[in-house]
């Protein structure tokens, strides 16, 4: 399906209108599977079809999504944005991909072993393989996002997709898992694994991948955001934006923080506002309710100055960037779409 027209009313052009490739990665607990979730979701609107595959073994789009625990299959979760009445949004796809499905699909694939890979897997040869060359798991495993990538309509029966979302390992280990065939140097020379990693290797140091980070304004996530934009760049990956999540609300004013901070806020103000509106204090100064609420004022514009020294390194790091807020009530589909459309207006999709 062609992609939209840049530009299009009620939206900003999007950043990258020639990638079919989105890797999402972060620091574990910076948020990276919602974000890569509602970046799913954000791209498949206006007809596009999207599928949104997890490589590490948690069924994290399951439970998002609040689905039964998906098999290594493509299996349709969820409808796109929808951004307006008059425009079908497309559908998003997930895929769970392990290691040993994914080795006997290989070998049933190049070396024709359907009944023998099985026989293999029961032997645990498939587990012993894997695990002491990890590279080759690595094949494995963005083998199959290559693939889903690279289908087209001659794949009888099978789904084609405008967009593929990857729900990659984390930040530290992302350069690693990216770089398949630096990992498979010393083990495959030449031979099909060789040569598929080569051309798997073609499309993510393209123009049609791009990396996004994930972080949130603390100083550990950021450096470790900018550590791991340092390091794909040295290996000849593409970088994407960077997806600041979590943001707290910015509703106080910048007078109003640097007083708090400097415990200067107007004590018997805020005593008689909240006597006029029927909160009942202790003394004249308010007693410990005020002290309380002075105490986490001060907290929260210290809190406030921290995440904007972050946000003006993150802002450093030249890329896009894009903010997505804190919900309140958690994680839940309402909440995906809720960032799609976030991501959607800052024009990451």
């Amino acid at each position: 399906m062609p992609p939209e027209e840049p530009g299009a009313p009620g939206r900003p052009t999007p950043d990258w209108p020639g990638v079919r490739l989105h890797v999402v990665t972060g620091k574990g607990g910076t948020g990276k599977s919602t974000v890569a979730a509602s970046l799913a979701l954000s791209l498949a609107s206006h007809g596009r079809n999207v599928l949104l595959c997890e490589v590490e073994g948690r069924q994290g789009i399951a439970r998002m999504f609040d689905v039964d625990p998906l098999p290594y299959a493509e299996r349709r979760i969820a409808q796109g944005l929808r951004e307006s009445a008059d425009r079908t949004p497309g559908l998003v796809h997930a895929l769970h991909i392990d290691p040993e499905s994914a080795l006997l699909e290989y070998l049933a694939m190049y070396y024709k072993l359907g009944r023998a890979g099985r026989a293999l897997d029961r032997f645990g040869v498939i587990e012993f393989a894997t695990t002491i060359a990890p590279g080759v798991r690595d094949v494995l495993l963005t083998g199959k996002v290559f693939e889903a990538v690279e289908r087209n309509a001659r794949n009888k029966g099978a789904l084609t997709y405008d967009a593929v979302v990857l729900d990659a390992p984390p930040t530290g280990r992302i350069s690693q898992f990216m770089g398949v065939s630096d990992e498979l140097a010393g083990l495959a020379k030449v031979g099909p694994v060789k040569s598929q990693s080569d051309t798997m290797m073609r499309l993510f140091r393209s123009k049609r991948t791009a990396i996004h980070l994930v972080t949130v304004l603390e100083e550990m996530p950021v450096q470790e955001t900018h550590d791991g934009i340092e390091e794909l760049r040295r290996e000849g990956l593409p970088v994407g934006g960077v997806v600041v999540n979590a943001v707290r609300p910015r509703d106080i004013g910048d007078a109003d923080l640097e007083r708090a901070r400097a415990h200067a806020l107007d004590r018997a103000a805020i005593t008689a506002d909240l006597r006029r509106g029927g909160v009942a204090l202790e003394g004249e100064d308010g007693g410990p309710l005020v002290d309380g609420l002075l105490r986490t004022a001060h907290d929260h514009a210290e809190r406030r100055a921290l995440e904007e020294a972050q946000r003006a390194l993150v802002a450093g790091f030249g890329v896009p960037v894009y903010e997505l807020p804190r919900l309140a009530g958690g994680v839940d589909l309402g909440g995906l779409y809720e960032l799609a459309a976030a991501l959607r207006e800052q024009g990451m999709a």
